[in-house]
């Protein structure tokens, strides 16, 4: 092959390099995760500007000579250390994966939730189906089992699903209460995170949450041990059956991540449904996470990776949504976006929308 420019302005040897990230990908996460959960990261973290050798490495971690070397030879050509005078120390990316939350919380709910299951993405693909899920359980959609899962499975999704969530909660309230609504209806509730901050941060407001049957119970849980079980009521939902209304009267409709689970033409009956729910002058309150609305590199590849787990494991049929797919949607619904929010919290958009 000749030494010719790729079109995309690399080298053919720049872009072989790369080619050959993606043949060895899933060997270097294994490693990338061995060097972290044997400790290895945080020993170099702590040793200083001198690096440590592979014989210190080793003495500190007490581990095999043999296993620390490969691990570091390993972190080196995946660029999380460099090696000088024959010591390692870590780089920035190093450095991330060891103590930055959201790599944590990504590494995490790939290796426990995604790994396997990612196996079987071609059949997914080839079926609409999500072929991986049955290296879970013998569910439809993951969302049946997540009060089932193992529990170091369940701790890893919910602390995924959690991280995108809970940072947009300030951000998100005093948008949702400008109006003062005094009934709220939380869509997809999961564990009642969203439904807790409204009860304390209005104590007029009447919250009622929907969600599955093993989503409602863990709420339940929490709610109760809240102390607000007076103003915050569970109901149980199957969302794919479109026969099934939502109860009415709302000033206010909050979803945050959910309907990015879920088909288009699903979607189109979650917001007609939600639309027939409000009252006059009620809002739906619509937080996704966008591909085409992210200023990072970083946010882009995360958000249509996740794309991938709704494909291959969670259900088959969703994805992360570029913004015109879901202001489609929202039409199609009889809904129209009365206000956009950027900036909610890492990846997320707020669309305001009320009915047309």
């Amino acid at each position: 092959m000749s030494r010719r420019i790729a079109q995309d302005g690399k080298s053919i040897y720049d872009a072989r390099a790369d080619a050959q990230k993606l043949a060895f990908g899933p060997i270097a996460f294994h490693a990338a995760l061995a060097l972290r959960d044997l400790g290895i990261l945080e020993v170099l973290a702590d040793c200083g500007p001198d690096g440590f050798t592979p014989d210190q490495v080793a003495a500190q971690t007490r581990l095999p000579l043999y296993g620390v070397k490969v691990l570091l030879e390993a972190g080196l050509v995946t660029e999380m250390m460099v090696l000088e005078n024959e010591r390692y120390r870590l780089t920035g990316t190093g450095l991330l994966t060891l103590r930055d939350p959201m790599t944590r919380a990504n590494m995490d709910f790939v290796a426990d939730v995604c790994y396997r299951g990612m196996a079987h993405l071609k059949d997914a693909v080839r079926t609409g189906a999500p072929a991986g899920l049955k290296e879970l359980g013998s569910w439809s959609t993951v969302y049946e089992g997540l009060s089932q899962l193992p529990p170091n499975v369940q701790r890893s999704w919910f602390a995924f699903d959690h991280y995108y969530s809970d940072g947009l909660f300030p951000n998100a309230l005093p948008i949702v209460f400008a109006l003062q609504p005094k009934r709220l209806l939380d869509i997809g509730g999961n564990t009642g995170k969203f439904s807790l901050a409204c009860a304390r941060h209005n104590a007029d407001v009447r919250i009622t949450l929907l969600d599955l049957p093993g989503q409602t119970a863990m709420a339940k849980q929490n709610i109760q041990a809240a102390g607000f079980a007076g103003r915050v009521t569970c109901h149980d939902i199957d969302f794919l059956d479109p026969a099934q209304e939502f109860p009415g009267g709302q000033d206010a409709v909050w979803m945050s991540q959910f309907l990015d689970c879920f088909s288009e033409e699903q979607i189109v009956s979650i917001l007609d449904r939600a639309r027939r729910a409000l009252a006059p002058q009620g809002r739906v309150h619509i937080v996704d996470s966008y591909w085409d609305r992210q200023k990072h590199a970083a946010a882009r590849f995360c958000l249509v990776m996740t794309s991938l787990y709704f494909t291959c494991l969670a259900n088959g049929n969703s994805k992360m949504y570029h913004s015109d797919d879901m202001r489609d949607c929202v039409r199609r619904a009889g809904l129209e976006v009365e206000k956009e929010v950027d900036d909610m919290s890492l990846f997320h958009t707020l669309f305001v929308c009320r009915a047309s």
